[in-house]
């Protein structure tokens, strides 16, 4: 998404884009008292407490906002989980038994070992909820598929048979989308309520999957196996907090004004071994700069 229009599915969204309505200027004294009126619209409440689409083309100030508002609706009343994988299980269920071209995309929270730890139950299901809720939003506004959670993390896939390169970019300009949410729509609320800031480490790789159906009724669980998974799961653990890393084969698919935006790691051949399986090569990989 640029800062005039956003996206949903084919717009990159501004990570430098000012903070629609930032909390932390107002001072946490304030938190209790009408949290509505002073950091959220009240024309975005009133459509939120009602239904707000995660598809609509808006600003930049008016997605991140429609985000906050979410968040406040969340730990004012408790979560409605709005998001489900009925779209990416319809999808999958129409190539079972065959192999597709994926961009793999897996998000995984920081942090959330310690916050197991330190915080009660409910608020950190309340945390996980919103960071799982909020992630798959954005893959969905940009075509992208929340195949599964596993724990704290998300995992998501773009479809690229058709187009490898355009499935290259769309990916890697989710993240952007991601990043913007978690740093300026979720954080300023979860602030004034003195729940811990979240971060994210974000891999991406390609390849082909199998798409296997487990059962034989419509219901039955349908998954993808495919070594682009592991690897992204494995580039996700090399990141530091809010970092994208991407592989090669990502790098190579991107459009070159996106490229000069990543640099490639310098990794130790003892800790990184993992093997190109379509090159043979070891995977070098890239991360985005700043």
């Amino acid at each position: 998404m640029d800062t005039d229009e956003t996206p949903s599915r084919s717009k990159k969204p501004d990570s430098k884009s000012d903070l629609a309505l930032n909390a932390k200027d107002n001072g946490k004294e304030n938190t209790q008292k009408d949290y509505s009126s002073k950091f959220i619209p009240d024309e975005i409440i009133d459509v939120l407490l009602d239904e707000v689409s995660s598809v609509r083309v808006v600003d930049t100030q008016t997605y991140i906002a429609e985000t906050q508002a979410r968040v406040w609706k969340a730990l004012k009343r408790g979560l409605q989980f709005e998001t489900t994988m009925e779209r990416s299980n319809n999808f999958l269920r129409k190539h079972v038994n065959s192999k597709l071209k994926l961009v793999v995309l897996y998000a995984d929270l920081v942090g959330s070992t310690k916050m197991i730890s330190t915080l009660p139950v409910d608020r950190l299901a309340t945390i996980i909820q919103i960071f799982t809720q909020e992630m798959s939003f954005s893959i969905n506004n940009f075509g992208g598929y929340v195949l599964k959670y596993v724990g704290d993390a998300v995992i998501a896939y773009f479809p690229a048979d058709v187009n490898y390169y355009m499935a290259c970019d769309t990916a890697v300009n989710c993240t952007s989308s991601m990043l913007t949410v978690l740093l300026q729509g979720i954080n300023p609320v979860l602030n004034q309520y003195d729940y811990p800031e979240l971060h994210v480490k974000i891999g991406i790789d390609a390849g082909e999957h199998s798409v296997i159906q487990y059962g034989r009724d419509e219901k039955s669980h349908v998954d993808i196996l495919g070594y682009s998974i592991s690897i992204a799961s494995k580039i996700t653990a090399l990141a530091q907090p809010d970092q994208v890393i991407i592989s090669e084969a990502v790098y190579k698919g991107m459009h070159p004004s996106l490229r000069k935006k990543f640099s490639e790691l310098q990794l130790d051949p003892q800790t990184w071994n993992y093997v190109d399986e379509n090159t043979g090569k070891i995977y070098r990989l890239y991360a985005l700069n700043g």
